[in-house]
């Protein structure tokens, strides 16, 4: 042979064993041979995959109340007793705990692992792996809270006694307390 010949052959083998190598370090499970001249090798892996992840929440607490203390009134005695209303109150608690998960554990695509051989002169070698992943979330959250209170304490009214006596309206008070948590992982 001479030595033009003797360098192209090895750089073909290298050339060969480069793209087998090269291409074995995927997972999966593919065996191509050929025989013979100008056998060619073509191997392709298509994989592809898609996730959608439309979240829409939707929170709406609404909390509306009136307390009212009644009047407290002494009149028109000659000797007043004690006249005593009442207390008036409003109260809320509300909470609200939503929590969502969206798991998407990797692309599920195949992959391919390729033991390639080829005897012969002239046999080409085609690989090709292609793979794709689309990921698309969208989160929508929206919380309303809404709390209107009232709370009114009646009269307390001594009027047109001799010796007058005592009247007391009891307190009002409004207390209010909302929690909201909201946890989303994609």
């Amino acid at each position: 042979m001479t030595r033009k010949l003797i360098v192209k052959i090895a750089a073909f083998v290298a050339l060969a064993m480069g793209l087998v190598v090269g291409a074995a370090g995927v997972v999966g499970a593919d065996s191509i041979s050929t025989t013979g001249p100008s056998s060619p090798i073509t191997a392709t892996d298509n994989s592809h995959a898609t996730w959608t992840n439309n979240n829409r929440v939707r929170v709406k607490n609404k909390n509306h109340q009136t307390a009212t203390s009644g009047s407290a009134t002494v009149t028109n005695n000659t000797t007043g007793g004690g006249a005593t209303s009442g207390a008036a109150s409003n109260s809320n608690s509300s909470t609200t705990t939503v929590g969502l998960t969206n798991s998407n554990s990797g692309c599920g695509c195949s992959e391919s692992s390729w033991d390639v051989s080829t005897l012969g002169p002239n046999s080409g070698i085609t690989l090709t792996d292609n793979s794709s992943v689309s990921v698309s979330n969208d989160n929508n959250v929206k919380v309303k809270n809404s709390s209107t209170q009232s709370a009114t304490s009646g009269d307390a009214t001594v009027s047109n006694n001799t010796t007058g006596g005592s009247a007391t309206s009891g307190s009002a008070s409004n207390t209010n307390s909302t929690s909201t948590s909201i946890t989303i992982s994609n």
